[in-house]
């Protein structure tokens, strides 16, 4: 890839702001030096890379490289022999802490990538650098502990620093307070001293270290601990031996591993770079181009990666599909060039493993070169002039271009006479084309416009302007060619109709035509583009709609089964209570020695419970379908049909039974099944086979349960509840009361707020077992007591 290209381009802009995403200074370096690749693999293998590191980031962000140093001269000197400082010591020990941080963030994914590999060979050789860490406290200090002769002698220089203490501080306040200048302890070197006047120097005994500017204190060191500081003073030589082969020993240490160390830090700055190249897709919202061999470049929604994203207006280019020569037009600062460089940008970028700022599924290709000439190259220092400086560069790129080079051009042509310009134009991009050299160029010669048109494989595109703003909309349309609008624009801009008129006298005939051509494709265009965005809305909605619907049958399929095997249960559970029933109305009519006689009793208790049995077995078995569709042998009963006595297959239940009361508005029946009755649409009935009245049987609206006749009270009290604790006891007490064929009951409420009476009201009148209710008459308990009357 040529080096000129680059900097045209820009990648080099690009390479500085993906370096603010790495955390250490040798990613940053790589950064620095990327460039486009040429090979497939790798491109492959980079992309591949960068797509992983984003998946990771997403998941799990933090990570950090910051301890990541250049570490090759330091593990060089090592082997030498030189014993490493401090200070370099910690920076092994830090970069070996950073790998196994990265170690560990490796491990916590459990689906393996790409990048798998690069943290499974990552060693951070814990023992080294915890050992490190222990010992050396800082750039510029050993831990006591570091061993044991170092313990030893910093032990003993303790001892000894505080018996000179006690020794001088009781010379200082005491035997000799009145011969010193003042009552302290100082340092002169490496020795302690005390400041005595001049006059009583010869008082006191010791060697003299210093004296004052004025020569009125003298610094001596008393004779009693001279010894002890020479003792102080070998010490602390043994101290710095001690220090220095603790170094020399980790230093050997880090010199059998420095092969190690030196794979783990590339590791490390490989890794660093990669997930600066994802933080910087994040950033940017960049994707992984689709790669093809056809050198056709196919963008969605692509952005210069240099635009603000919140500003830059996405463009979709095609490029070497049906076309391999693309024809950009338009006004001035319309965006034509930003176009030619975001190709060729995104094109660099895509081969050299970068994410590219665009839509899902761009599709992008392998070029082995890419040549620009853009901008204005004029040199004064070679004496030429734009037209001339372009020319040298366009010569200079027809001679290397190939068949796997991409060219772009922008103003191609200009700089010289119009009509001469457009000739040569034509004819560098004939020959390209002729070459089938993928090739954009950006022009406003109108000659090339008709090139485009009449031309097979060659394509024209303009970039929208906006004539009523004066701005263009950044928008490149492919198929049409652009309008300099220049008449449109400097009438806006307050030029004179008459000078407009006169221009427009002095443009051919063929001309004129021609863009007037344009001007109506423009208006069709629009006008299909919002025909065609309301029809994508359109579809867009019923594509919504269609999708709810499917996810509603699915769901429902999906608890139909459950919905019948609920059903097996209630209907399994009325088949109970009926027994309970029969069995309780048995007992109860033998207690209280009732007309019938106990054997009739007894055989219709039998009969019933053996029919109820073998519905039960019919269940279990699964014999019983119960489901919404009508059995084949039923005929749908109409609503003249559905007369009190008639009988009935009700579907739901799958048993028969006998209606007792007409359909009401709503299409719902009365239907007594047994000695259970419910209130059923007429849509879950079919005739049944006998659909005869039904004799001499005597019919009731309610079943009857004795044993809770004697225990309803015709009353309940309320007072004191809360609205929901009073519909809760109210729900039980009237089903009570209704089975037991009470006609009417007292619910007292109270006055109060009236919040607890309009509550039960709101309750009253939605329960379907209610057929009125009404406060009670003066004397009666009047706005404290509810009477309600049963259907």
């Amino acid at each position: 890839m040529n080096s000129k290209v680059l900097h045209t381009l820009e990648f080099d802009k690009i390479c500085g702001i993906l370096s603010e995403y790495c955390g250490s200074a040798p990613a940053k370096r790589l950064c620095d030096n990327l460039r486009p690749s040429s090979d497939p693999e790798w491109i492959e293998r980079s992309q591949q890379e960068t797509s992983a590191a984003l998946t990771r980031l997403l998941k799990n962000d933090r990570l950090s490289f910051g301890a990541n140093f250049d570490l090759r001269n330091l593990l060089k000197e090592a082997g030498l022999g030189r014993a490493l400082s401090m200070g370099e010591l910690l920076a092994v020990a830090r970069l070996l802490h950073c790998v196994g941080d990265l170690y560990a963030y490796g491990e916590g994914f459990e689906e393996e990538d790409c990048l798998s590999a690069r943290f499974a060979v990552l060693d951070p050789l814990p023992s080294l650098y915890e050992e490190i860490e222990r010992c050396i406290r800082s750039e510029d200090e050993m831990a006591d502990d570091a061993s044991k002769r170092l313990k030893e002698i910093r032990s003993s220089f303790s001892v000894i620093s505080g018996r000179i203490h006690s020794q001088l501080n009781r010379m200082v306040n005491e035997s000799l307070r009145t011969y010193l200048q003042d009552a302290v302890v100082t340092m002169r070197g490496d020795r302690y001293c005390i400041p005595v006047k001049a006059e009583y120097k010869s008082k006191v005994p010791g060697i003299v270290h210093d004296q004052s500017s004025t020569g009125s204190t003298f610094f001596i060191e008393p004779a009693v601990i001279v010894e002890m500081n020479n003792q102080l003073g070998r010490l602390k030589q043994e101290e710095d031996e001690e220090i220095r082969r603790i170094l020399l020993a980790f230093t050997a240490k880090v010199a059998e591993v420095s092969d190690i160390i030196g794979e783990d830090q590339k590791n490390l700055t490989m890794l660093d770079f990669i997930f600066g190249k994802a933080k910087y897709a994040l950033k940017f919202n960049a994707v992984k181009p689709v790669y093809n061999e056809k050198h056709i470049i196919r963008l969605k929604k692509a952005r210069h990666p240099l635009l603000d994203p919140a500003k830059a207006v996405p463009i979709d280019v095609t490029l070497g599909d049906l076309y391999d020569l693309l024809v950009v037009t338009g006004p001035n600062t319309g965006g034509k060039t930003v176009s030619l460089k975001t190709v060729g940008l995104l094109t660099l970028m895509g081969q050299a493993g970068l994410h590219i700022p665009a839509g899902d599924r761009s599709e992008l290709s392998l070029f082995t070169d890419v040549f620009a000439d853009i901008g204005d190259e004029q040199s004064i220092e070679q004496s030429l002039s734009t037209f001339s400086s372009h020319m040298v560069s366009i010569v200079s790129i027809l001679k290397k271009a190939g068949p796997d080079s991409l060219c772009l051009f922008d103003e191609l042509g200009a700089g010289t006479d119009p009509t001469e310009g457009a000739t040569l134009a034509t004819a560098i991009l004939e020959h390209l084309h002729g070459k089938g050299i993928r090739t954009m160029a950006t022009t406003h010669y109108s000659e090339l416009k008709l090139y485009a048109l009449s031309t097979p494989g060659v394509e024209n595109a303009g970039c929208e302007f906006n004539v009523e703003t004066l701005s263009p909309t950044y928008r490149l349309l492919t198929g049409i060619p652009g309008k300099s609008n220049a008449f449109a624009i400097s009438k806006k801009l307050g030029l004179s109709d008459a000078i407009i008129d006169a221009a427009s006298k002095h443009i051919s005939s063929d001309a004129e035509s021609f863009e007037t051509v344009i001007s109506e494709l423009n208006e069709k265009r629009k006008l299909f583009e919002s025909e065609r965005e309301a029809f994508m809305q359109d579809k867009a909605a019923l594509e919504k709609r269609i999708a709810e619907l499917e996810d509603r049958e699915q769901k429902f399929e999906a608890k139909k089964d459950k919905i019948l095997s609920s059903a097996r249960e209630e209907a399994r559970d009325l088949l109970q209570e009926a027994k309970d029933v029969a069995d309780e109305t048995i007992r109860a009519f033998n207690k209280q020695g009732g007309q019938m006689k106990l054997s009739t009793m007894e055989k219709k208790r039998s009969d019933l419970r053996s029919r109820v049995s073998a519905q039960e077995e019919a269940l279990y078995k699964g014999e019983l379908k119960l489901s919404r569709k009508k059995v084949s042998t039923g005929e749908e009963l109409s609503a003249s049909e559905a007369k009190p006595g008639v009988r009935v297959h009700v579907l739901s239940m799958d048993m028969d039974g006998v209606i007792e009361s007409a359909p009401d508005k709503d299409g719902v029946v009365k239907v007594r099944c047994g000695i259970i009755s419910s209130r059923v649409p007429l849509a879950e009935l079919v005739k049944s086979s006998d659909t005869e009245p039904e004799k001499n049987e005597k019919r009731t609206a309610r079943p009857l349960d004795l044993s809770k006749v004697s225990g309803i009270s015709p009353e309940i009290n309320v007072i004191g509840a809360t609205v929901d604790e009073a519909v809760a006891r109210l729900e039980k007490y009237l089903d009570d009361a209704y089975m037991s064929h009470v006609e009417k009951v007292r619910i007292v409420h109270g006055k109060g707020t009236g919040a607890l009476r309009k509550g039960i009201h709101d309750y009253l009148r939605y329960n379907s077992i209610v057929k009125s209710f009404a406060l009670a008459s003066h004397g009666e308990g009047d706005a404290g007591v509810t009477i309600v009357e049963f259907r």
